[in-house]
């Protein structure tokens, strides 16, 4: 069964940063592709970033320049680097793994003054 379980968020003003965390098991970890949503109060789920299991990676336009995925398959986590945060980039966050259709139980960020 597989479990990703989310860390990382928290309160941070406009320009700040945060890294979030994605730390799975129940899985061969290094051969899948992972990927972060986010889900904003009153809006569908929107997919932030991706990573595959040979490191492409793809971002959605409102975070490219921004926002880093990266994977560290030693540790069986995936991370969001997340910079120059905005107002608009509150919500909660979760980790997915798209073929087996799983998902954490997300971590709240909200950038705030």
């Amino acid at each position: 069964q597989v479990q990703l379980v989310e860390s990382g968020g928290g309160l941070v003003q406009p320009g700040g940063s945060l890294r979030l965390s994605c730390a799975a098991s129940g899985i061969i970890f290094s051969i899948y592709t992972f990927a972060w949503y986010r889900q904003a109060p009153g809006n569908q789920r929107e997919l932030v970033a991706a990573i595959t299991n040979v490191n492409l990676v793809n971002y959605a336009d409102s975070v490219k320049g921004r926002f880093t995925i990266s994977r560290d398959n030693t540790k069986n986590t995936v991370y969001l680097q997340m910079n120059s945060l905005k107002t608009e980039d509150t919500a909660v966050y979760y980790c997915q793994v798209p073929s087996r259709g799983s998902w954490g139980q997300g971590t709240q960020v909200t950038v705030a003054s």
